[in-house]
């Protein structure tokens, strides 16, 4: 690295120049290019020694990107799915933002798995019709065995959380090592015994070609009967069709359902192909489980943390490679 700044072209206007001067630190020169004049946003992109992009096909031109110098793209949020990497500069790093949302996500996720276990939508449902239905057992966390499918930033912090209830976590990861305190830690080649082993399945990874539709018809028949998924990471990750039939056909399945598979934010309006809200062992959210008060503050620090570290020359967090994506 030389001795003058790091330049970095910021894609977005969510932060005034204090605030990113102040995230960013004084090795980082930072340039929100959102709003510039033609001629201002063409040479602060042709300056950049990184880019920092919340979401490229929106913030960028078409072409725009692939010819700049850039050496590293920062990716504000953590999955890579949606990256065009033909339209980014020769060469570049890219980096997710590994864990940014993970403390918000974790609560969602464990708020999810508790309304299920608990019963609580459907006695609030019968409390309003006058039925008191006192003498039927919820069931507990304490000894539940969870497998917790990506063990990264989202997968540790809800580990956490369900060990602090008493369930044993089996976690599956790229590597297949983790120092975390798990039952059972392997790779996605042991998804079928985890699955089978497993009284509630959490899905916290990325959408990459070996993850789409991970989840099918053949896994779900390796699940218990009786157990709970709760995605969080993609819908594409779980099949559409086969997660409704096995949810008809099997009535004490659960799922609990954060990313749905044709979102607004893909250009579409929300649509589903099945009536799942039909069925009364589904539980929705509006992909809004990293949602908090101040989390975008929260995640742009430690993207900030990432591009500080590209300026130090130190090891990157969440280095994404393109041949998990797209083919080479």
């Amino acid at each position: 690295m030389s001795d003058r700044s790091l330049r970095v072209a910021v894609t977005f206007g969510a932060f005034d120049a204090q605030w990113l001067s102040t995230a960013l630190g004084p090795e980082v020169e930072a340039t929100v290019v959102a709003g510039l004049p033609d001629d201002e946003r063409r040479t602060a992109l042709s300056r950049a020694d990184a880019i920092f992009t919340w979401n490229w096909p929106r913030e960028m031109r078409p072409g725009e990107g692939r010819g700049l110098p850039a050496r590293l793209v920062q990716l504000m949020s953590a999955g890579a799915d949606h990256i065009p990497f033909d339209q980014l500069p020769a060469g570049a790093t890219v980096a997710g933002n590994v864990g940014a949302y993970a403390e918000p996500m974790a609560e969602h996720v464990l708020a999810m798995i508790l309304c299920i276990y608990k019963q609580l939508r459907r006695h609030h449902d019968e409390l309003s019709r006058g039925v008191w239905n006192q003498q039927e057992p919820t069931r507990s966390l304490r000894g539940a065995r969870c497998l917790v499918v990506g063990y990264g930033g989202i997968g540790r912090a809800t580990a956490t959380l369900l060990r602090a209830f008493g369930a044993s976590i089996h976690a599956l990861n790229t590597s297949g090592r983790t120092d975390d305190p798990v039952e059972l830690v392997g790779t996605l080649d042991q998804l079928d015994q985890a699955l089978a082993a497993a009284d509630v399945v959490v899905l916290s990874l990325p959408l990459t070609r070996r993850t789409r539709r991970l989840i099918g018809a053949h896994e779900l028949a390796q699940m218990k009967p009786t157990a709970t998924l709760v995605n969080v990471a993609r819908g594409a990750i779980v099949d559409e069709d086969a997660l409704y039939r096995h949810l008809v056909t099997h009535p004490d399945f659960t799922a609990a359902i954060d990313t749905w598979w044709v979102e607004p934010r893909h250009g579409d309006g929300f649509r589903i192909d099945h009536p799942f809200f039909d069925l009364p062992n589904v539980l929705g959210s509006p992909h809004n489980s990293g949602i908090v008060a101040g989390i975008t503050e929260v995640a742009a620090a430690r993207a900030a943390a990432n591009i500080r570290r590209f300026a130090r020359g130190e090891p990157l967090t969440g280095v994404v490679h393109q041949h998990d994506y797209v083919d080479a």
